[in-house]
This record gives C-alpha cells, structure tokens and sequence, in this order.
C-alpha cells in the first residue's frame, strides 16, 4: 500500500517539477562574464582652482565696493546671487573657505599632507578682507550663507540670551572639526554641511533633511548656520573688529528712529546704553576683575574635563572603533565572530600592529581634545568677560562682530535716504 502511495505521489508531482525545469533552468555561472574595471575619474585642472582663487578675490572686492563705497543693497545682493551660482552650483561648494580649515589644521597635525597654495589662499584671503572691510566675505560670497539669504521671509528678532547661548555652538563646532582634522580621523565639517548635497543634487538622506528644515527656519531666523553653527565665521568674529573700515548705518548722527534695528535680520544692531552712575563703576569693575580671574581656571578646568574625555572623542576614529571590537572576538569562537573581526582576519595583518596604531590614535587624541577643553574653557571665560563688561554706546551703530555686511540697513535709515535724493538732485541739475 506504502508504495503504491509513492508510486501515485511521484506521477502527480513529476509533471509539475518537469515544467518548472523547462520555466526556470538552471543559472549558467559559465557564461563568460568579466568582473568591470574601476574607472579612476581624472584629476581637476589645476586652472580650475586658480580661477577659483581669482573670482574669491574678484567677489571680496565688489562686495567690499558694493557695501561701503556704493552702499547698496541691491548691489550686494546680486554678487551674493552669482556667488551662490558659481561657488555654490557650478563648483558644488569645494573647496571653499568653510572647510579649507580642515586642510589647514590636517596639514598642520603631522598627517604628511602638504597644504596646496590654492587651498592656503581660499583659506586666508576671507581674513585677510575681514581686516579691511569686516564681513564681507558673509555678505556676498560665501555660498553656505547666500542660499539661506536668499529664503530669508519674514524675520524675527531673537532675545539677546538666546543669540549669546546659540552663539558658543560655533565655537565647539570649529574646536571638534580642528581636532579631528589634526588627529587626522576626519573632516566632519565637510561631513556635516546641510547645505552641500543641494548644491551637488545627491547625499545622504538625513543631511539633506537636516538641510531642509534649515532652510525652512531660515525663512524667519536670519542664517542660522551662519549665526550659531559655521566655524569659519568664529575667525571672521574674532578679526572684524579691528578691521579698518566698518559699517556706518548713517553717514550723520544718528537721530534714534530705531529703522536700522528692525531691518536688520541678524541682531547686529548695538543698542545706545545710558551713562552708569559713578557708584556702580566700581562693583563693575570689580565684577570684570573676577570674570579675568575665572579665564584661566576654566581654562584648566575643561582642560582636564577634554583629557578625561579624550577615549570618548577616539571611538570615533574607525581604526579605534576595530581594535575595540578585535580585542571584544579574540575569546569568541570563529564561527561567532563579528562581520568586521573576520574581514581583517582575511586581510593578514596582525592584531598587534592594529593595536598599536589604535593607541598611536589614542595618544593624539588626548592631546587635541586636551586642548580642544582649553579651548572651550578660554571661551566660555571671555564670555563671561563680554557679558561683564560694559561698553559705552551712542546711537544705532552695527557691531564689528556680528555685522555681515548685508547693507540691508543703508535702505532704511532716513538720513541715508536723505543723502541719496540731494545726490540725485545733484546729478539731475549738473
């Protein structure tokens, strides 16, 4: 019975397998075909970056023109719109003055990595304009801060606390991109640019979402990235007050109508303060006193706070990360070992040479983020300072430090109006 059962089986599922032999042969692994050659793309032409390096100096120079000697809006923004088409599109955001501070500091950490002239000058030649003309590399050249101007709806002004909290960012931000730059594990402020994958028209899904929503915000607080977060623009803070000419929001005394403060998107309008009383000038003083002693105990402080840091600050170097995760397989069997232990098994080298590059890693590490907590301790104390010290202001006046430059407030001042109509009335009647 078992195996006229069997008999019957076999003979119904027979024409069945039979047709899904003649439906799905069998893959024919022999068929002759050769593994594609990589195609290395060629190198750029080096007239490429010095053009580059041209149109820079060319952009820092009509918008400095532009700003001060023109004093027009107008005229800003429309080198700001072809500086967003060419540095911006054409030449997808690299390299630029924003992230040129990675190669300076990776050539600079003993990386054997020789700084070309051309990334040397897009690096300086922003600084060296902040000294003569302020920020004018921000008003109308830097691609990352046109293309959130040019979304720029409906402002709204930020409190002062808010601006001095969100500002620290950038600097963290420039300390961790110099030190992981140096140490040579990264470049993470390429890494993390929201606004590079518009530009190149692909990358990652979360940077270009993180990119987005920027954006968005943009629409009502004025470049945030520029703002709180670009590391590039800490220099330009740190070197636009001793630049030897700044923006003047009237060109006669200022009469008080607070326009300028409203049509500045930035918050870069300083405030007129009244005289102090005679009586706090020395509990001033005395506070200011304190906050300079503070400096270099903070230093210190977060000095030693990096130090102890310095492990977490590793992990994120790739090599760190695989000794770790080698050292955690040696007591596993092969066959439970983690997809990374087995594909450097494959590779031959021994364990102990990635261990000693792992803690060559490790030992630089603790300096950078040593002195990345020095950093940070330098900087929270000068805040401290700033916020102490009290500064003596008449009028209106834009601040050296956080003027980008944009010439939005020459359109509103009355007085500056004033001056544009008796000067068309002089070219009209000559």
């Amino acid at each position: 019975m078992r195996r006229l059962t069997a008999t019957i089986c076999a003979l119904l599922v027979w024409p069945a397998s039979a047709l899904a032999v003649q439906r799905f042969p069998a893959p024919d692994f022999k068929s002759g075909y050769e593994m594609p050659q990589t195609v290395v793309p060629p190198a750029e032409a080096p007239w490429w970056n010095w053009l580059d390096v041209s149109l820079l100096a060319a952009a820092l120079l009509i918008t400095a023109w532009m700003a001060f000697k023109a004093r027009s809006r107008r005229g800003v923004f429309w080198v700001m719109v072809l500086s967003l088409a060419y540095f911006g599109f054409v030449r997808e955001g690299c390299v630029c003055a924003v992230g040129s501070i990675q190669n300076v500091a990776y050539s600079a950490g003993g990386n054997g990595y020789t700084l070309p002239l051309t990334v040397a000058l897009i690096f300086m030649l922003p600084l060296l304009a902040a000294l003569f003309f302020g920020r004018v590399f921000c008003a109308g050249v830097c691609p990352l801060g046109a293309i959130q101007d040019v979304v720029l709806w409906k402002p709204i002004h930020l409190p002062p606390w808010l601006e001095h909290g969100l500002g620290l960012f950038a600097y963290v931000y420039l300390g961790l991109g110099v030190m992981y730059a140096a140490v040579g594990s990264d470049f993470v402020i390429c890494r993390y640019d929201p606004f590079v994958s518009f530009f190149r028209f692909s990358g990652a899904a979360h940077i270009v979402f993180v990119g987005a929503v920027m954006l968005a915000a943009c629409m009502f607080v004025g470049r945030i990235y520029c703002r709180f977060i670009c590391p590039y623009s800490v220099l330009l803070r740190l070197l636009s007050p001793f630049s030897k000419q700044r923006v003047s929001i009237t060109p006669e005394e200022c009469v008080d109508c607070r326009l300028c403060e409203q049509s500045c998107p930035f918050g870069a309008i300083r405030y007129p303060t009244p005289r102090e009383p005679v009586g706090r000038r020395g509990s001033d003083r005395r506070r200011l006193g304190i906050a300079l002693a503070a400096v270099p105990l903070l230093a210190g402080l977060f000095a030693a706070v990096g130090y102890a840091s310095s492990g977490v600050f590793a992990r994120a170097d790739f090599t760190v990360r695989l000794a770790e995760r080698i050292y955690e397989d040696e007591r596993k069997p092969p066959e439970k070992l983690s997809d990374e232990a087995q594909a450097f098994r494959n590779t031959g080298e021994p364990v102990e040479t990635l261990y000693a590059r792992a803690a060559a890693i490790q030992k630089r590490f603790a300096v950078g983020a040593t002195l990345f907590g020095a950093w940070m301790g330098v900087v929270v104390g000068l805040k401290l300072v700033s916020l102490v010290m009290r500064r003596r202001a008449f009028g209106y006046t834009a601040d050296a430090s956080n003027c980008l430059a944009c010439a939005r407030c020459y359109d509103s001042c009355p007085i500056e109006i004033e001056h544009r109509q008796r000067r068309q009335l002089e070219v009209i009647t000559a």
